[in-house]
């Protein structure tokens, strides 16, 4: 296989992984502040959290690009995903071993990477404090993680800490609308929108379903994309929602939006999450939008911890059942 056909063949996220500094799209602030370090030859241990696709990895891997020649690359920096074992025996053997060796390059301190730390045992990261500190003067650690609670403070505090937030819209579009043009995707502006809703600033998420709407259906629209990752259409949650709001018979209103998700496939968390984004909009009076809110959150919560779905489907109606009864009676009266 040559280079070029395991190019073509790369998922599009890894195929367009930015390996310059340059080439990140976000957190200016941040990249500023380490290229400051490293121009000065200052690089402290990091720690980097936040959540997932928000280029945690790609800003350290091209940091380690701009640090070190492609010939030293592979004996300067380690790196461990949770893919890898890392428990306390990998703690003390392999990431010890290569802290403790010098090389030969004069190329500063080497990089151990140790991505999603959070999966760490805590006798893990136990054992890590003491490598950190004896070893400083041969090595560097950036220690990568989703939640920062997971990590312990006696970590946390040996290193600079970095939050890397969601990505905002405006940095997403330009580097979709990149990607779109070189692979020839053929996109309609509301299958934009629908990716940029259904990433929540997740960068890898953004091009993941982009590539598999791509690839299942050859037209990126808001429909398709919905499709491919099967989430409630906007039709399908405005008929739900009208039967909710406008159907008095209870056992009619179950039975139509029961053979819906039937016949979709839809799961009753995410038609939860729809309809509490619109129902936000609704002009109900404060007291019922706030028992709506409460019931359907208990709802989410019990779906959660494994309740049967039909019977969290029968609550949500109940709720707006009573919801209505109430604004009827306030009208009333």
């Amino acid at each position: 296989m040559t280079v070029g056909e395991v190019s073509k063949n790369l998922p599009w996220v890894e195929k367009y992984r930015p390996s310059k500094l340059e080439d990140l799209v976000s957190h200016d602030d941040i990249i500023q502040t380490i290229n400051q370090f490293m121009q000065e030859n200052q690089l402290p241990h990091l720690l980097f959290y936040g959540p997932p696709g928000t280029g945690k990895t790609s800003t350290i891997l091209a940091c380690a690009r701009k640090m070190y020649t492609p010939q030293q690359f592979n004996s300067m920096v380690l790196e461990l995903n949770a893919s890898d074992d890392r428990g306390i025996g990998i703690v003390r053997g392999q990431i010890l071993s290569f802290a403790s060796t010098r090389t030969i390059f004069k190329a500063g301190p080497k990089l151990i990477i140790l991505d999603e730390a959070d999966a760490m045992t805590n006798d893990a990261q136990n054992a890590l404090r003491r490598i950190i500190e004896k070893y400083t003067e041969n090595v560097r650690f950036c220690i990568i993680c989703n939640y920062l609670g997971k990590i312990i403070p006696a970590l946390q505090s040996r290193c600079t800490r970095f939050r890397f937030a969601p990505l905002q819209q405006s940095q997403i579009v330009p580097r979709l609308r990149d990607i779109v043009d070189k692979e020839n995707v053929k996109i309609s502006e509301d299958g934009i929108k629908a990716l940029l809703t259904l990433s929540g600033g997740d960068m890898r998420k953004v091009l993941n379903t982009l590539q598999s709407t791509w690839l299942a259906y050859r037209d990126v629209t808001e429909d398709n994309v919905y499709t491919c990752v099967g989430h409630p259409l906007r039709a399908d949650i405005n008929y739900i929602l009208n039967c909710l709001l406008n159907e008095n018979d209870f056992a009619q209103c179950f039975k139509k939006i029961q053979d819906l998700k039937i016949a979709k496939g839809l799961a009753l968390g995410d038609i939860l999450t729809e309809i509490h984004t619109i129902i936000q909009r609704a002009k109900f009076p404060p007291e019922v939008l706030i028992k709506l809110v409460i019931d359907m959150a208990d709802s989410e919560a019990r779906l959660a911890s494994g309740c049967s779905e039909r019977i969290e489907l029968a609550a949500l109606i109940a709720t707006f059942q009573l919801c209505k009864d109430q604004i009827d009676l306030e009208a009333l009266s």
